[in-house]
């Protein structure tokens, strides 16, 4: 007895499964360690402030994987253009700022309000920034200046008191 060879039919419906069932898991892949690597870049992203006693208000950040606060660093609240132009934001005079990749143009611009966790400050110095891409905003020092800051090991704690409310 000879054994007969499938129908080409089923050979290649065969095929076309074991090639679709490889897509969905490199997509379920794709999907969870971009999700993965998005939490190391950001582990803040799911911030959760508490209100102290007394009307103090306060948020922990942690450090990335590269030693980083995501939400801080720079003199002014910076605002990728994008993100200005969805918020409504009005861009003001043409500045010049230096950044670690050398000078760059910027346009002034006040922010009624700025909000991380529990903590908001109003009336806020900003810059919208056309050479920030995606849609994280930098918080600088014209949000900073008036918060209490502590840091310990690889947590950054931020703290309001009640009379900046």
């Amino acid at each position: 007895m000879t054994q007969q060879n499938p129908a080409p039919t089923t050979r290649s419906l065969g095929t076309t499964m074991t090639v679709a069932a490889w897509l969905l898991v490199l997509g379920v892949l794709t999907v969870y360690f971009s999700g993965f690597l998005d939490g190391q870049d950001n582990p803040n992203q799911l911030v959760s402030g508490a209100v102290v006693s007394h009307g103090v208000r306060e948020i922990k950040l942690k450090q990335n994987h590269r030693g980083h606060y995501v939400a801080t660093g720079a003199t002014e609240v910076s605002v990728p253009q994008e993100l200005a132009e969805y918020l409504g934001l009005r861009r003001g005079r043409p500045q010049t700022v230096w950044t670690a990749n050398g000078s760059i143009v910027t346009y002034g611009s006040r922010l009624d309000e700025v909000r991380l966790g529990p903590i908001a400050l109003r009336g806020v110095g900003a810059h919208i920034n056309p050479h920030m891409d995606g849609k994280e905003v930098l918080l600088g020092m014209s949000f900073l200046k008036d918060l209490e800051l502590v840091q310990r090991e690889s947590e950054l704690t931020i703290r309001q008191g009640p009379s900046l409310n």
